[in-house]
């Protein structure tokens, strides 16, 4: 049977929506069609034979009547196209207009009272037979029509019945056909838009028509789609770009110094000095590239992962621990003042959940710490602090640095921007501050830089919690 199924399976699945549709409302109109037309035959026959069954008891009815009230009298004559025929006790037929073939079986036609079928030879008929007692004995009526009328009756009522369903049948199917083609005129106009612009480099978006329907809901969520693909593909374009820039630099540098090493060098030391100039070209290169990729890798990364403010508290400990060792031969002060946690029912701290890792958020305090450093100098403060208020999640890192530039305050957060050696000291890719709201962006969160120029910076990052903290340390 397997056989068989998937391959009818196969077959409707090529079908087109409208074929489908159109197909599937035919078959269901004809099963509703074929069940009507059971039940309305069976009432069509009742009331046939109802109507038959009245016409012979109306031609019955004179006798009857006649034998309650006068059985002594004569009876009248039927009419031309009665049959009937009277039965006396004694076996007399009075009146008697009955085919011969069908008066030769009286009295054995029956006398229960209702109409039925007396087949004799190739005639059929009608037959309603009426005992009516009287004080001589049981005299019996009989009533009869021929089997013929009701057939043709029955034939014609079923036609038009049967006709009647067809049309409704097919008539169901085409308007499913053409209901289906008018509610996919929109899916067709989305096609044909969708193919415009795979075919160009236009910057429009679908059209969304003005229901409040599937459709146009269809065409948001498509609109959504193509918006983050284009997004998706200006920033690979764009890293692109900034990548062939920013790589092409060390890797000239490095090609000449081997140049020069090889062909130039006078001395033993001198050649020291180039290959040790190449050597810190080769570790420039291969941390941006480093930083490329950690880049390239969050900015394609959505998995969802949580963390208590617990686990939070804890990863900003240990950086800025990390960042007391890298800065303890300076007189560069690195506090941190965490937020206060409260215990749940296990003795856990529990003040909410955030969307990030908690190795994610150590990663972003690394990166902001490593800039305060080299902003600092030999000697300043750096002041780290993690709050909790308002549904977030409040990271504060703030330096003594002397700020920055204000003409390069609104390129900070991009890509492989560098201000002057004041901030930096002339280290650095221009990455780390890109990387950090990389990582605040996937988590949903915010990023604020507060100036203050011949002062200092302060970093503010809030985290949105997303539940009362059941789960803790990611």
């Amino acid at each position: 049977m397997t056989g068989p199924v998937s391959t009818a399976r196969r077959l409707i699945d090529r079908l087109g929506i409208r074929m489908r549709i159109a197909g599937g409302s035919l078959l269901i109109a004809i099963l509703i069609a074929v069940a009507a037309g059971i039940v309305l035959n069976a009432q069509i026959e009742r009331i046939v034979r109802d109507g038959t069954s009245s016409v012979l008891s109306s031609d019955s009815a004179p006798y009857v009547v006649a034998l309650q009230t006068e059985p002594d009298d004569s009876f009248d004559a039927p009419g031309p196209s009665q049959l009937v025929a009277v039965l006396a006790p004694d076996g007399s037929t009075p009146i008697n207009t009955l085919p011969t073939s069908l008066a030769d079986k009286l009295p054995n036609v029956g006398g229960s009272g209702q109409a039925h079928d007396v087949r004799v030879g190739d005639a059929s008929f009608i037959v309603l037979s009426t005992t009516v007692a009287v004080a001589g004995g049981d005299w019996v009526v009989v009533a009869a029509r021929d089997a013929q009328e009701e057939t043709t009756v029955l034939a014609q009522m079923r036609t038009l019945l049967f006709t009647g369903l067809a049309v409704i049948a097919v008539g169901a199917a085409g308007t499913a056909w053409a209901l289906t083609s008018l509610s996919l005129g929109p899916v067709r106009r989305l096609r044909r838009s969708a193919d415009a612009l795979s075919a160009g480099s236009s910057s429009e978006l679908l059209a969304v028509g003005e229901a409040r329907d599937e459709i146009s809901d269809l065409a948001r969520t498509l609109n959504e789609l193509i918006e983050r693909l284009r997004d998706s593909a200006r920033r690979e374009r764009q890293l692109v770009s900034d990548a062939s820039h920013e790589l092409r630099t060390p890797i000239a540098l490095l090609n000449t110094q081997l140049q020069v090493a090889v062909a130039e060098a006078s001395s033993v030391e001198q050649m020291v000095r180039d290959v040790d100039g190449a050597r810190r070209n080769v570790a420039r290169l291969a941390a941006l590239v480093t930083s490329l990729l950690e880049l390239s890798a969050i900015e394609a990364a959505h998995d969802g992962v949580r963390s208590s403010i617990g686990a939070l508290d804890r990863e900003a400990d240990d950086a800025t621990d990390r960042a007391r060792f890298r800065a303890q031969d300076t007189a560069i002060s690195i506090l941190y003042d965490g937020p206060e946690l409260l215990a749940s029912d296990d003795g856990t701290e529990d003040t909410g959940s955030f969307p990030i890792g908690a190795e994610a958020f150590g990663r972003i305090l690394d990166n902001l710490l490593n800039n305060a450093l080299r902003a600092v100098g030999h000697g300043g403060v750096i002041d780290v602090q993690l709050t909790v208020g308002g549904g977030f999640a409040w990271l504060l890192v703030t330096d003594t640095g002397g700020g920055m530039d204000p003409a390069f305050e609104p390129f900070a957060l991009d890509r492989f921007t560098r201000q002057d050696a004041s901030r930096t000291g002339g280290q650095g890719t221009g990455l780390g501050l890109a990387i950090v709201a990389a990582l605040v962006r996937n988590a949903g969160g915010s990023i604020e830089l507060d100036n203050r120029p011949g002062d200092g910076l302060t970093i503010r990052i809030g985290l949105p919690a997303v539940q009362a903290a059941s789960s803790h340390d990611s």
